[in-house]
């Protein structure tokens, strides 16, 4: 049967992945649906392709919608109100913490080595926030080294997506080809769509069989690192403290939201 409910999980996913600081990954922790995503990219490459297709299309066509049509407001947004919106993701993100500690069932099966992986993770992602993320104008004459670091740019991202925590969108940016990327979107350049696309592809595919590895054999163990990166994340897209007055009050409100917003979808999913 065709899941077409993973269209709107899709959706949520995609919206996340062009917000620098927040992963995708993050998203499908919240909707349940993470292992899933995981066996399903694998699953895809076996002889019971077809039932994974029904689940990976519909969140595919999700995706693409979101990116190719909240790209714009999502931009808008940080344009216009930076500070609410990081509260409002920064809500969601610790939102899903209690979900995932309950999961590794961390009271029972964590150890010290497992808190010391769960502070190497927060650690690696907390420290992205020190990088120097400034860019210039997008690349227009593309040259044929231009694309090939845009594929390997797509590459590593979509690395990034697919653990909980560490924000593609961010590491496009530390790159230095976040402007070029959205740009190409926004534009419906087909070259850069498909080269950075081909490059998604890849490594999607790549790292999920690293993560499924990893589950399978050191459950506790990826758990503990998993948290730690949307532990770190949280130092990532913090914004500072709101000036006093109708900002903060606005923030609040902003982050009382995305925590609503985690628990509200996590009460739907899980039930």
């Amino acid at each position: 049967m065709w899941e077409w409910r993973n269209i709107y999980r899709g959706m949520l996913m995609g919206a996340s992945d062009v917000v620098p600081g927040v992963s995708g990954g993050t998203i499908a922790v919240v909707l349940g649906i993470y292992d899933r995503l995981i066996d399903a990219i694998n699953g895809f490459f076996s002889k019971e392709w077809r039932t994974h297709l029904k689940f990976l299309l519909p969140l595919g066509i999700g995706v693409v919608i979101a990116i190719g049509l909240m790209a714009n407001l999502i931009e808008w947004l940080f344009e216009h109100y930076p500070g609410p919106t990081q509260f409002f993701f920064l809500g969601l993100i610790i939102g899903v913490l209690p979900y995932l500690t309950h999961k590794a069932d961390v009271k029972h099966n964590f150890k010290a080595k497992h808190f010391l992986l769960l502070l190497i993770g927060a650690v690696l992602v907390a420290s992205m926030a020190f990088f120097q993320t400034t860019e210039s104008e997008p690349m227009q004459n593309l040259s044929f080294a231009g694309y090939i670091l845009l594929f390997f740019s797509g590459w590593i991202a979509s690395s990034a997506m697919i653990l909980p925590g560490i924000s593609g969108s961010f590491i496009l940016l530390i790159i230095g080809v976040y402007t070029t990327v959205t740009s190409g979107i926004s534009d419906f350049r087909i070259d850069i769509i498909a080269v950075v696309g081909a490059g998604i592809v890849c490594g999607i595919v790549v790292m999920s069989k690293i993560v499924k590895f990893f589950l399978e054999n050191y459950t506790s163990g990826t758990f503990a690192v998993i948290i730690g990166l949307v532990i770190g994340s949280v130092f990532v897209i913090f914004p500072g403290v709101p000036e006093m007055g109708v900002m903060m009050l606005v923030s609040i409100i902003a982050f009382l939201g995305g925590l609503l917003a985690a628990w509200l979808l996590g009460r739907v999913e899980y039930k």
